[in-house]
């Protein structure tokens, strides 16, 4: 009713006027909206003309002015010759295909960087609390400052919400730059930069970093912060002058590694076992190895984890410190300042320890003292880069260890390596070939339920996400000591043999893993070889 007698009161030639639409009035609403989509498509397609790998460096002007007039056709153009490149270069037939492939593409791009765009709330801080806009103006940047800024803090927000270890940034040519997360132990492109800007981000993370930014050719290193609801992240920056400019590398210092203990490590019940006697006893060292990026420091703070850090004195050497740890006294190697791990350690010895953790041996004089350690009533975890457990003691042998020390004070040698795991929304049956299906048949092995990797949007196409550990031990007892100590002839036979051995044990448990489903026969060889 209260409608019925609003109508009443507007004049009947009003409403003819209202029903005529468009006729009465002095413009063209649709004509207006064409209008507008147009001039906003023509700024959106200059933007992409910049960042294009098609238009060479010194076309973009013109491409650019180009664009702002006519930049829906000049993208149509585009299009068809990037699309015409394809069919050359990989062999596709059916454009159909293409553009299909292209328009999911986009749509998944569109999803997944409003996802992970959404509201990145981060703060990133100098190793004094700076925080990074402060250092470019005191909160005052003008505004071309602050998209650089908040494109730094979109690249590190990334980086932590994927997971990634690592940050590369590096120049592809004079004019562009590619960003790369590595994730899961494998890189991955994340977007590529025009030159100037991506110069500019590497200024801003090297200033919040402590760096020189006018020094681009001499290798720095440097450390930052970054701050976000879900608490403190650490990252450690180098850099270094390269061909085209400078390469920038960040490593994500893993801050759920204090996390773990020896259940959720991926070790069996046999080797979980042998870990917790070691542990156990009052001295003896456990040396854990294995090539860069297999997850040592992890297992490390996983055995820390399993120690009682109200009744034992525990002081780590780390570079860096990426956990931590509660109750336990952390020292940073800091070559710069003269804290070495050999130096730190000589320290360490007059602090009354029960636990020392050595994040790395590096020469003789770090490894005769943790090995000296090791006989004097303290128990030492210690890392080496190393590819199996034989060639560690080899290792040891050629950093000068002499055969008597090294018997006396190493118990355990534990080898590790990280398999990705297959992704649970995409991974398909795996497609064997005849040669594979007649061993796994001799070897009496059920192949049936071995699975490869597929691709989706959770995983970004990889097939994997996340990864375990496996691992080879090597236990230390007394008659491998006495052998040591008597014989010369059993470094040969470590030399020749020693890594096949260890690749061997760690094959098994892989293949167990494959068997099971967890990861895919591709991977493991790609680990393993």
């Amino acid at each position: 009713m209260e409608t019925l007698a609003l109508i009443k009161c507007f004049p009947a030639d009003s409403l003819l006027i209202a029903a005529s639409g468009t006729e009465s009035l002095s413009f063209n609403p649709i004509k207006l909206v064409v209008l507008c989509g147009w001039v906003y498509l023509c700024f959106y397609f200059v933007q992409q003309v910049q960042y294009s790998l098609l238009v060479p460096p010194k076309y973009k002007t013109i491409a650019k002015l180009s664009a702002l007039f006519v930049g829906p056709i000049l993208f149509f153009v585009l299009l068809i010759v990037d699309i015409q490149r394809q069919i050359s270069s990989e062999g596709h037939k059916n454009v159909i295909e293409i553009i299909k492939q292209r328009l999911r593409n986009a749509f998944a791009s569109s999803r997944s960087s409003s996802n992970s765009r959404e509201e990145p709330t981060i703060r990133l801080l100098d190793s004094s609390g700076t925080e990074l806009k402060q250092i470019y103006g005191h909160g005052k940047s003008k505004r071309e400052d602050r998209h650089i800024l908040d494109l730094t803090e979109h690249i590190i927000w990334d980086a932590l919400q994927e997971q990634a270890s690592d940050i590369l940034i590096d120049p592809r040519d004079n004019s562009t730059y590619t960003v790369r997360f590595r994730v899961d132990g494998v890189l991955r492109t994340v977007e590529n930069l025009d030159a100037d800007k991506c110069k500019a981000v590497i200024n801003s993370i090297k200033a919040v970093s402590n760096m020189d930014i006018s020094e681009r050719r001499r290798p720095q290193d440097g450390a930052f912060i970054a701050q976000t609801a879900d608490g403190k992240a650490s990252f450690r920056v180098a850099s270094a002058g390269v061909v085209n400019g400078e390469k920038l590398s960040v490593r994500v210092l893993s801050q759920k590694a204090g996390m773990y203990t020896l259940d959720n490590i991926g070790l069996t019940d046999k080797y979980r076992s042998i870990i917790k006697e070691e542990i156990t006893k009052p001295s003896g060292m456990i040396l854990m190895c294995g090539p860069t990026g297999s997850g040592k420091t992890t297992s490390l703070y996983a055995m820390l984890n399993e120690i009682d850090l109200y009744t034992r004195n525990v002081i780590t050497v780390e570079d860096p410190i990426e956990c931590v740890l509660p109750n336990a006294s952390q020292i940073e190697v800091n070559p710069k300042a003269g804290i070495t791990f050999a130096k730190s350690l000589r320290s360490i010895l007059r602090q009354d320890p029960d636990v020392i953790s050595v994040g790395e041996i590096r020469d003789e004089e770090t490894a005769g003292i943790a090995l000296r350690a090791s006989q004097t009533g303290h128990l030492v975890f210690a890392t080496v880069h190393s590819y199996s457990n034989e060639s560690a003691m080899v290792r040891l042998l050629d950093l000068g260890v002499t055969p008597v020390l090294m018997s006396s004070g190493l118990d355990l040698v534990i080898s590790q390596r990280l398999l990705r795991r297959l992704c649970t929304d995409c991974k398909k049956p795996a497609q064997l070939t005849q040669k594979q299906i007649d061993d796994f048949r001799r070897k009496k092995i059920d192949y049936k339920h071995l699975f490869r990797a597929g691709g989706c949007q959770e995983c970004h196409g990889t097939g994997y996400r996340g990864r375990t550990a496996i691992f080879d031990m090597l236990v230390v007892d007394n008659e491998l000591k006495a052998s040591i100590v008597s014989s010369d002839s059993w470094i040969t036979e470590l030399r020749k043999a020693g890594d096949e051995q260890g690749k061997s044990h760690l094959r098994k448990q892989g293949l167990k893993m494959v068997l099971s489903g967890v990861t895919s026969l591709e991977e493991l060889k790609r680990v393993l070889g």
